[in-house]
């Protein structure tokens, strides 16, 4: 398992006070209140406060005092600590654990390799199927389970055709 968690793209500076607007990859924007730290592009960050709007975040953070700061984080992931994220409930994964696992269907036939999963209202997922990548939106009915332990991901094989970009 990595030991940091992508949530967020910074989208902009925001003001003129070295904050910024960032694009949570959370679930809710107001999960990022949690974090104490973040880093951005290799530097690590203490987070002085966080508000939420219109689905943002816009953090301050120590170190970056001005919009010219703020400027340089511009379309940087922003990470934290796994041990910092929150615990997830039943049933819910972390992204970056999806990633590598094996794409299989429920009778066990061995379809893939999950290379990314793209957040949206339905997840998009890229799979690397002989050679191919293929992307398929995460719909009703087509991922039946996720195991991050055994690291597969079943999917149902019909309704995995229906949307998949064969």
């Amino acid at each position: 398992m990595q030991k940091y968690l992508t949530i967020g793209t910074v989208l902009k500076p925001q003001g003129i006070r070295g904050e910024i607007k960032v694009m949570p990859y959370t679930d809710y924007a107001e999960d990022m209140k949690d974090f104490t730290c973040v880093s951005i592009g290799g530097t690590q960050y203490k987070v002085l406060a966080c508000r939420v709007a219109g689905g943002y975040a816009y953090l301050t953070l120590r170190g970056v005092a001005d919009r010219n700061a703020a400027e340089l984080l511009r379309g940087k992931d922003v990470l934290v600590d796994r041990e910092e994220a929150p615990e997830l409930p039943e049933g819910r994964v972390y992204i970056a654990d999806v990633i590598g696992c094996a794409l299989v269907t429920e009778q066990g036939e061995k379809l893939g390799e999950v290379l990314d999963v793209t957040p949206a209202r339905t997840d998009i997922y890229t799979v690397l199927i002989g050679g191919k990548q293929v992307m398929f939106a995460a719909a009703d009915g087509v991922i039946i389970s996720v195991d991050v332990h055994g690291g597969t991901v079943t999917v149902n094989k019909e309704r995995f055709e229906q949307v998949a970009t064969l």
